[in-house]
């Protein structure tokens, strides 16, 4: 499969359906959807973070079938959706969304140990509350897990990022997607010469402390929580050297080159690039 082709690919998938949806917020994004065993047998749950540049335009929808494969495998998946821009979202509801959602996974967890779920509870069972939490995010996902990481009392213990925008300052260089990381943040930074605020309502100044905040660059999660990089070397959405420039500022972190792979392949279940990424998450794949 061609880098070309991946995208179509992945979106000509059918959605699988969830065991159960969990609402986090009053907002109808503020949900996550459960996939998988959740019994006293499984692992630590995966919270799974879709991208599309932080846009509504793009849902959670497109990687159901990779939380299902998961699921499959024997994993505990929650499929996380949040507030985006164009339907409320956008800095920081954005990110409060993907923390809250990451709060709900656990306490849930929690909720049902303490009612002495039994272990083959297949809907929600008591096992992941004190097992660490896993999160897996892809492209404008992977920017929002390892942000979320890095957020002070996380119970993040491990961060899997399929081609992130690990940098952020860069993608607003590059002007990725159009301008998604100005859409996103609010306004482009940028002065139109008259001594006033921008056109767009915001400074200089005020843009680059918001770019500063939200960028994982300049905020690793804590030491003693890896972080894994997958990124294709032929990825024309996100480039490599994005993910390179965050191993290079934070060398903790594990950096995996998928040679001649895309943007799309490494979450499109039956794709070699797929295989690497489950055999990361589960050794038995």
């Amino acid at each position: 499969m061609s880098a070309h082709d991946e995208e179509s690919a992945l979106l000509g998938l059918a959605p699988v359906a969830p065991v159960r949806t969990v609402a986090y917020g009053a907002h109808p994004d503020q949900v996550v959807d459960l996939y998988g065993p959740w019994g006293r047998a499984a692992g630590p749950p995966v919270v799974l973070l879709h991208g599309g540049f932080w846009r509504a335009a793009y849902d959670r929808r497109h990687l159901s079938p990779l939380a299902a494969e998961l699921a499959g495998r024997g994993l505990p998946v929650a499929l996380a959706e949040y507030r985006r821009v164009g339907a409320g979202g956008g800095a920081p509801r954005t990110f409060e969304d993907v923390a809250a959602a990451v709060d709900a996974v656990v306490y849930a967890a929690r909720e049902h140990e303490a009612a002495g779920a039994r272990a083959d509870d297949a809907a929600f069972g008591g096992a992941g509350a004190d097992r660490g939490l896993v999160l897996l995010g892809h492209s404008a996902g992977g920017h929002l897990a390892l942000l979320a990481a890095a957020r002070p009392g996380s119970p993040v213990t491990r961060v899997l990022a399929v081609s992130p925008v690990a940098d952020l300052a860069r993608a607003h260089e590059l002007g990725l997607s159009g301008g998604a990381v100005a859409e996103l943040l609010g306004g482009d930074g940028t002065d139109d010469g008259d001594g006033s605020d921008g056109d767009d309502g915001t400074d200089d100044a005020g843009f680059a402390e918001r770019l500063a905040a939200a960028d994982p660059l300049r905020h690793p999660p804590p030491p003693g929580v890896p972080v894994t990089i997958l990124h294709g070397t032929d990825d024309r959405d996100v480039p490599l050297d994005i993910s390179r420039r965050y191993v290079a500022a934070n060398p903790a972190a594990d950096l995996r080159e998928l040679a001649g792979v895309g943007h799309y392949a490494p979450v499109t279940p039956g794709s070699a690039a797929c295989r690497t990424l489950l055999g990361l998450l589960h050794p038995r794949s």
